[in-house]
């Protein structure tokens, strides 16, 4: 990871004219989007909106129309874009013998881990883990890990390769409260710290009001997006959301 590099503010990604069809049912249609590094922004909508099929395109994952392109707007350069990916949940067979260490390892060289067990590798997988808190992990089996010490383990996998983008579809579901906290906490600080922009997909409005930068409202199309209170006072989100039962109430000076 960069040590300490503030988000320049000149690097983006440019979603442009995104479309996503399967056979003729249209998943997403003409979503057009503006990320800057440095800054959390928070996807939200109802079941079905399309908002995983929107990572998956941007992973290359799902054919699409449009352009998803990164920028930087010192030289004007498109550069290949680095992404870092954690998805709502990874299946583990019980009984696997495979160490968070090896785990990690094993995405970090292209030669089997035990003929490359060096002192360098523990120490960058360490680097990586302490980051949330997890680096008392690195021996443990995966198979045993608790769904919050799982999730902060790929959050310290895809922060290892330096991404320029950090992808989070629903990473905290299954999560205890304290869990939660330390996640957006720790995204928080990684946002304001280092050179990288996040997508977060959520259903946590009362964390996703506290932490984004920018709320995206998706289904199908994106309906609005721009600061917590531009979206969240929106009529869009007060339809979607049955005109306010059950939704956080905004803070003096929110953002």
């Amino acid at each position: 990871m960069r040590k300490m590099i503030k988000p320049c503010g000149l690097h983006c990604i440019r979603v442009k004219h995104l479309g996503v069809s399967l056979g003729q049912q249209v998943i997403l249609e003409d979503v057009n989007l503006h990320i800057h590094c440095g800054s959390l922004n928070a996807v939200i909508g109802p079941n079905g909106a399309g908002k995983s099929t929107l990572i998956r395109a941007i992973l290359g994952e799902m054919p699409h129309t449009g352009v998803i392109e990164f920028k930087d707007r010192e030289n004007g350069k498109i550069q290949k874009l680095k992404v870092g990916y954690v998805p709502q949940s990874l299946n583990i067979e019980k009984q696997t013998p495979v160490s968070v260490y090896d785990m990690i390892a094993s995405y970090q060289c292209n030669v089997p881990v035990f003929l490359r067990k060096s002192r360098k590798m523990k120490e960058k997988i360490l680097e990586h883990l302490k980051i949330f808190e997890a680096d008392y992990l690195l021996g443990q089996q995966v198979c045993n890990l608790s769904g919050g010490e799982l999730q902060r383990v790929l959050l310290s996998m895809a922060i290892m390769d330096s991404p320029n983008l950090l992808l989070l579809d629903e990473p905290v579901s299954g999560i205890d409260h304290n869990g939660m906290e330390l996640f957006y906490q720790t995204i928080y600080h990684l946002k304001e710290h280092y050179d990288l922009a996040v997508i977060l997909i959520s259903h946590d409005l009362d964390y996703v009001q506290q932490y984004a930068d920018k709320v995206i409202l998706l289904d199908k199309a994106v309906l609005k997006q721009g600061s917590v209170k531009e979206v969240f006072q929106s009529k869009e989100f007060l339809e979607m959301f049955q005109m306010g039962a059950g939704l956080p109430k905004m803070r003096k000076g929110e953002k």
